[in-house]
Formats: C-alpha cells, sequence, structure tokens
C-alpha cells in the first residue's frame, strides 16, 4: 500500500524471514562464522540460540543461499511440539519420504535409506530444528540418535537446533551429556545495539530502493530502538506501522513524536480489555475523585467535583474524535484516489486500441 506512495519496489519490514534482508551486525556475522564452521565439518550438531525476532532463522536461510544447491538437501522443521515417535515421522516427512502407516523400524530404515542415496550423490544432508526449546528431553535423545547414521569414514546426517534462550537450559541439564558431546558449534545472537539498528533500518529501505523518502531525524532512531531494544522482529512490525501511518496521512519525515504516536496505538491494540463493569484504564478510584468528600457536609464539593470530571472527559473524548475524524478523512481521500484509478483501469480493456471512427456519429 505506502511502497508506491513513497517510491519503494517492495515492503522492506516485512515479517516473514527473508535472506535477501539480510543484516550484517556484529552480532549475525560471528553466528555466521560458527555456522560456516560448524557445516564445514560435516557432522554434529550445531546450537544457535536468541530471543524472539533475533533473527535465527533468517540467519541460517541466509546461509544456505550463499551454498550451492547442488551440494546440500536440507529439511526444516518448525512445529517441535511433538513425542519422540511423531518427530521421527517429521523428520521422515520433511525430506520428502512416505511415512504414513509405518512403523518405527520401517521410518529409521526408509530415512538411513535415504541419506545413504544421498550420500552416494556426493551430496550432504542437513535437519534444521526451528524452536528447539519446546522439544521434550526425550525428543532432543531420539534426534541424537539419528546422528548415529554413519558409513565408516563419514556422518550421514547434521543437525541445527534454533531456539530461545531456555533451550540452554535444556542442553546443559544432566541428561544432555551424550548431546553436548556431538555439539561441534554453539552460538547466543543477541540484540543490536543502537547504532546498527539505525544501520539496520536503513538498510532494509535501501534494498527495496529507499532515496531518503521518508526521512527520519535522529529522535525517531532513538525512538524506535527504545521500542524495539534492538530486537530485528519488533523493529520490522514497528516500521511497518509508521509507514502506513505515513503514507495515509501524507508524511515524508518522521520525530520522535510521530514514532511514539505509532508506539501508543500498538501498546493500546495489546493491552487486555477491562472486565465488565471495570473502570476504564486511567479513571480515578472513586475516593480519589477531585472534589469527593466522604463527609455529609461535603456533597456539594462532591457533586461539583463529579461536574469537573465528567466536563474534563467530556473535552479529551471531544478531542479524541476530533484527531479520529481527521485521520478518517486522510483515509477516505487516499481510498477514492484508488476507486478512482481502478474505475480507469476496469473502463478501459487490457490491449485496447481506441479507433478513430469508433468517435464518428
Amino acid at each position: 500500500m505506502y511502497e508506491s506512495f513513497y517510491g519503494l519496489s517492495a515492503k522492506p519490514f516485512q515479517l516473514r524471514p527473508d535472506p535477501h534482508f539480510f543484516f550484517g551486525s556484529k552480532g549475525h556475522k560471528r553466528a555466521m562464522a560458527y555456522l560456516e564452521y560448524g557445516l564445514s565439518q560435516g557432522e554434529g550438531f550445531i546450537v544457535i540460540t536468541g530471543e524472539v525476532g533475533a533473527g535465527k532463522t533468517t540467519l541460517v536461510r541466509n546461509l544456505f543461499n550463499r551454498l550451492p544447491s547442488d551440494q546440500i538437501v536440507a529439511a526444516h522443521i518448525v512445529n517441535t511440539h511433538l513425542d519422540p515417535d511423531d518427530t521421527l515421522r517429521m523428520v521422515v516427512s520433511a525430506f520428502g519420504l512416505p511415512y504414513e502407516g509405518a512403523s518405527k523400524t520401517d521410518l529409521l530404515t526408509r530415512l538411513e535409506k535415504f541419506l545413504c542415496d544421498v550420500d552416494h550423490q556426493g551430496k550432504r544432508a542437513l535437519l534444521v530444528i526451528d524452536e528447539a526449546q519446546n522439544l521434550s528431553a526425550r525428543t532432543v535423545e531420539e534426534l541424537r540418535m539419528l546422528s548415529n547414521f554413519q558409513t565408516d569414514d563419514k556422518s550421514l546426517l547434521q543437525t541445527f537446533l534454533l531456539g530461545q534462550p531456555e533451550f540452554r537450559a535444556t542442553l546443559h541439564s544432566p541428561g544432555m551429556q551424550q548431546l553436548r558431546q556431538r555439539v561441534i558449534a554453539s552460538y547466543h545472537l543477541g540484540p543490536m545495539d543502537a547504532q546498527e539498528t539505525r544501520a539496520y533500518v536503513e538498510h532494509r529501505l535501501t534494498t527495496v530502493g529507499w532515496k531518503g523518502d521518508p526521512a527520519f531525524d535522529d529522535g525517531a532512531h532513538d525512538a524506535i530502538y527504545a521500542y524495539s531494544g534492538g530486537i530485528p522482529r519488533k523493529v520490522n512490525t514497528l516500521m511497518d506501522r509508521v509507514l502506513l501511518m505515513g503514507f495515509l496521512e501524507e508524511m515524508h519525515t518522521f520525530g520522535e513524536p510521530d514514532i511514539n504516536t505509532v508506539v501508543k496505538d500498538i501498546s493500546e491494540e495489546f493491552q487486555v480489555p477491562d472486565p465488565a463493569g471495570a473502570p476504564a484504564v486511567g479513571t480515578p478510584a472513586p475516593d480519589t475523585l477531585p472534589g469527593h468528600l466522604p463527609d455529609d457536609d461535603g456533597d456539594a464539593d462532591y457533586k461539583t467535583g463529579l461536574r469537573t470530571i465528567d466536563q474534563r472527559i467530556g473535552e479529551r473524548r471531544a478531542s479524541s474524535v476530533e484527531v479520529l475524524d481527521e485521520r478518517m478523512m486522510r483515509l477516505e481521500k487516499s481510498i477514492v484516489s484508488v476507486l478512482s484509478i481502478l474505475k480507469k483501469i476496469v473502463a478501459t480493456p487490457h490491449g485496447a486500441v481506441t479507433h478513430p471512427m469508433d468517435n464518428q456519429e
């Protein structure tokens, strides 16, 4: 929607992990180095942890894009709320093998044959497990057992485990000693700092043809970092909404107040609604209302106080309605403009040519 308004070729802040937008912060570069080293070993487990939205999946997909497609056969699993048997079925299915109605022995046999065939083709098999923090200890052990598939001189399956920080607790629990011995590379991906967050925003904009429109001043970037904490996904969520607001209100420059307005809108959308009959958030309790005197002689002051509060609430509501009406008018203006363009397109069939004779009576 806002791409054409700002002259961008695509949405710069989509939530879907896309290696095309990969940004090499200090942490991401170091994590990439660990991944490349681990992958070069061709065996064992590689563990990458990080906060929600830190960019773990994008990191791995960027690594895949840098590898010749004829060298790696990869399977990616994201549903990890499974028991060990279901996990094995998921692995078999992820590699494109039949799994319905098969026993565990059949599944293991099929998987081993597949891995041997991949090896004979001069390729390597890689299993990527996302959301590893959801894996139970028994499921992790089942995955470890799959690493036993090997020839005389090499392992047939390598596994990447991507998870949130709590997976590190699982990894270092007493029963995970055998798995820890097979981890050849491990890295925790932290958030970006303020300077990297600014560079990240500009990098994603530049990737889709940004020429400085819209512009963000220093205060805007400070507010972006304050909200996101340097987490890429939170930056994307915020910036997508910022650009949408800019389109609707025809803005070409953003400052700290503009960013904070969007932050406030996002916060209110995720605010837990009050129980039925509870006072609205921010409304003072009855015994704290200005002019409320609990003694019998204060009725006049009490009523005066209530009228004052009602008046103030009415003024605030009127102000909010005015702001909302202004935004709605701008939105309607944009919609009318788009509909006008669509009507012109529909009225003129694609490829139709107006013949001079058509205009003669």
